[in-house]
């Protein structure tokens, strides 16, 4: 009457083969893939640059008048900070670790870059560079790379 009924979890979730990857046989980038996100990533940081410049020029003339009122204080506080030996400790110590960081973030982006190249690209590659064509005609308008 009352009785519990066990469910096997095999019969909700098939047994699938076992699937390993071995992350020390990545494959390695092709040169043109390579070649060709170093040029993005150049553009990227470039469109940033000229942003920031841009963003920098408009609020440029607001940050002189911040002695002026309410900005004082945090006119004050940025200085203050800026003379704080543990903050500037901590600067450096960032600093560091973003030194020491680079070559495994570098390791990873060919990695990364291998593994797509390999795996993925064959399959959806046209399409992004597709894609990232067409979106480059907004960001040239929008958010231009030189002036």
């Amino acid at each position: 009457s009352d009785q519990v009924q066990l469910i096997n979890k095999n019969d909700l979730f098939p047994v699938s083969p076992p699937v390993s990857v071995c992350l020390c046989q990545v494959p390695e980038p092709d040169k043109e893939l390579v070649e060709k996100y170093e040029a993005m990533k150049s553009v990227f940081y470039k469109r940033l640059m000229n942003a920031y410049s841009k963003v920098q020029a408009a609020v440029g003339p607001m940050t002189e008048n911040l002695g002026q009122g309410h900005g004082q204080a945090a006119k004050d506080y940025i200085e203050e900070l800026q003379g704080n030996p543990k903050f500037l400790s901590a600067v450096k110590i960032g600093t560091g670790l973003a030194q020491e960081a680079a070559p495994l973030v570098d390791k990873a982006r060919m990695a990364g870059l291998g593994l797509y190249g390999h795996y993925v690209r064959p399959h959806v590659g046209t399409y992004l560079d597709e894609a990232i064509t067409s979106i480059k005609v907004y960001l040239d308008k929008v958010l231009p790379a030189e002036e």
